[in-house]
């Protein structure tokens, strides 16, 4: 049960589980398999396991679910369950509650591995698959039908940074009885608000923010105790997606500081926006708290931060985009993002590559598009570091 505390006592000690030496930090329980008093305890635990009553560690562990209470609690959802990295929780969702026949609306501008998910393979599996602008009602509107079971979408995009009206989309769908499933990677659970604007089903890569230090993959579910116990766990217990223990010791120790970090990355990305907003040799700059971003009123309305990651669009191009990237002494060229390191990434090359050429130009991931996860480095170093790889262009 989660405590009336403020997020970031939460974020500390919510879920926190001692062992009968009272230690301090959470420990790690490196097990795979459990010890029963007796043959009927045994018996009793397999039919109904209480809290805290653990049979193997693909179904749980107590290290496990001190980050599953602990994130179900600041994103203020009944319950969690933990996933071997942030696509198991996208895939492990989708296809824990869907069945052949039924109907999904989604928004097309997704993550590259979340397209694949929902076009590959949940229509290989006899599921009808709608694709939308997010960023349309009307589009939701007419693509939605009294079968359509469930909606997808990231509430702010990879890498365009589009956000969507998720309460207006959650009011649609909901009139048809649909189940509202968000990737919120780039809310961060820090600045969410995705529950309160009506999402069922909110699932992170703790891979990215809740980490933060580059170091080891999960994810997580978030939702109410019934589609959690009831509809999640039996489908990630036998197909094998659960959390390692030792991942989620390191997650629980990320979460700690993940206000911290991400308000203070959040931070820099507006400074770091607002002065190359214009610079002659960019396109555009893409960031949801420049007033210039189209969908800025709704950022504001329904985020407690505009994010971490900005992108910027040169305008030479692929050419101009990996001299500037190639001249950056201080940002990482890499792919991952949120992490205490500032990630540039060129996303039409790498995370986005077998987009077709017309589904990128659509979406705006134009070969000029970089995206910038910005870390913990000094504001000034990272501008200048920006400005020095523009000049190389």
């Amino acid at each position: 049960m989660a405590k009336d505390w403020g997020r970031r006592t939460k974020l500390v000690h919510q879920g926190a589980r001692r062992s009968q030496y009272g230690e301090v930090a959470e420990a790690i329980y490196l097990t795979q398999g459990f010890v029963y008093p007796d043959a009927s305890t045994a018996e009793a635990r397999f039919l109904e396991a209480g809290p805290d009553e653990f049979i193997y560690a693909r179904y749980g562990n107590p290290t496990v679910a001190a980050f599953e209470e602990r994130i179900a609690a600041i994103e203020g959802t009944e319950d969690a369950f933990a996933t071997a990295s942030g696509m198991a929780a996208v895939s492990g969702a989708l296809m824990a509650m869907l069945r052949a026949g039924d109907h999904v609306v989604s928004s097309r501008a997704l993550f590259g591995s979340c397209l694949y998910v929902l076009e590959e393979v949940l229509t290989r599996y006899g599921v009808e698959v709608s694709f939308v602008d997010g960023t349309d009602g009307d589009a939701w509107q007419a693509a939605l039908r009294p079968d359509t079971k469930a909606v997808f979408l990231e509430t702010v995009s990879n890498p365009t940074l589009d956000v969507i009206d998720l309460a207006d989309v959650a009011r649609r769908a909901h009139a048809v009885g649909a189940t509202v499933v968000v990737d919120n990677v780039f809310a961060t659970p820090a600045f969410s608000r995705a529950v309160e604007l009506g999402a069922d089903v909110v699932i992170y890569s703790a891979t990215k923010h809740i980490d933060g230090q580059g170091r080891a993959l999960g994810g997580v579910i978030c939702g109410s105790r019934e589609f959690i116990r009831r509809t999640v766990e039996p489908y990630m217990k036998h197909t094998g997606g659960a959390l390692s223990p030792f991942n989620a010791w390191i997650m629980l120790n990320g979460l700690t500081t993940l206000d911290l970090r991400v308000r203070a990355q959040a931070a820099s990305a507006q400074a770091i926006a607002e002065a190359l907003e214009g610079h002659p040799k960019l396109a555009r700059v893409l960031y949801p708290g420049l007033k210039s971003h189209p969908q800025h009123a709704i950022a504001a309305a329904q985020m407690d931060g505009f994010g971490t990651v900005l992108s910027l669009d040169l305008k030479g191009g692929k050419e101009a985009a990996f001299r500037c990237l190639d001249a950056l002494e201080i940002a990482v060229i890499s792919n991952n993002l949120g992490d205490a390191r500032s990630i540039a990434t060129h996303p039409a090359t790498t995370t986005h590559q077998r987009l077709p050429d017309e589904l990128k130009a659509a979406l705006g991931i134009t070969p000029g598009l970089i995206r910038l996860s910005v870390g913990l480095e000094d504001t000034d170093d990272l501008i200048a570091d920006l400005r020095r790889g523009l000049d190389r262009v």
